[in-house]
């Protein structure tokens, strides 16, 4: 099965779709209780989503515990790298802003690609229903929780008064950065946007985004955030 035969199920889309929108792998237990279908439905989907290559299985013990006596481990679905975009016909976007790109002057080409991203990091938080809150702990958690209800995995992996780190597998813009790594200061002002939108009293300016193993095919992409002083 291909990743267009898979997302263009409505069956297997809504799957895919709870999967992205949780912060870890699931089981087919979770997908069976979240959407009342039978176990054995549920692992199919799920089954069929990993033959396509958008979920990976793995096997983990939930109980915490190891050695005899723990149980067998469960068969989990997490999501994987999304390095292009599933698009039918092929629109070769990115091949386009990388044209644009190309035909900003020099000299203001990282500032307009920031200044970009961060536009359309407020629109994905306009569009997610994304509300400020008063921490940063509290914001990164929001964000990555708006970017699931748009279809989009993100998880918080730490988070303090002035720091955080995320992980995306899917991230938005990954799939241009794969292509254009000059992209990649777009990617930095989406994040700083996104977190701007979440955060009471914070400015994009002072949100400072680097993201990494963005190329890597195997990994998610480390997004760390950091806050500078007003």
């Amino acid at each position: 099965m291909s990743r267009l035969d898979a997302v263009g199920d409505p069956e297997l889309r809504q799957a895919l779709l709870f999967a992205r929108g949780r912060a870890d792998a699931i089981t087919a237990d979770d997908l069976a209780a979240a959407q009342d279908i039978h176990r054995n439905v549920a692992r199919s989907r799920l089954e069929r989503l990993a033959a396509a290559g958008l979920l990976e299985p793995r096997f983990e013990r939930r109980t915490g515990r190891s050695g005899p006596g723990a149980g067998r481990p469960a068969k989990t679905y997490a999501v994987t790298p999304e390095l292009s975009a599933v698009e039918f016909p092929e629109r070769r976007y990115e091949q386009l802003i990388g044209l644009l790109v190309d035909a900003l002057p020099a000299d203001a080409r990282v500032e307009t690609l920031h200044r970009v991203g961060v536009s359309f990091g407020s629109e994905l938080a306009r569009a997610a229903g994304l509300r400020p809150a008063r921490t940063l702990p509290t914001a990164a958690r929001n964000v990555c929780a708006a970017l699931g209800r748009l279809g989009y995995q993100a998880a918080v992996d730490e988070a303090g008064a002035d720091e955080a780190s995320l992980h995306t597998p899917t991230c938005p813009l990954r799939p241009l950065v794969v292509v254009r790594n000059e992209a990649l200061e777009v990617d930095r002002g989406m994040w700083a946007g996104l977190v701007a939108a979440a955060l009471q009293g914070a400015e994009a300016e002072r949100v400072c985004c680097e993201g990494r193993s963005c190329l890597d095919d195997h990994a998610s992409c480390r997004v760390r955030i950091r806050l500078s002083a007003p």
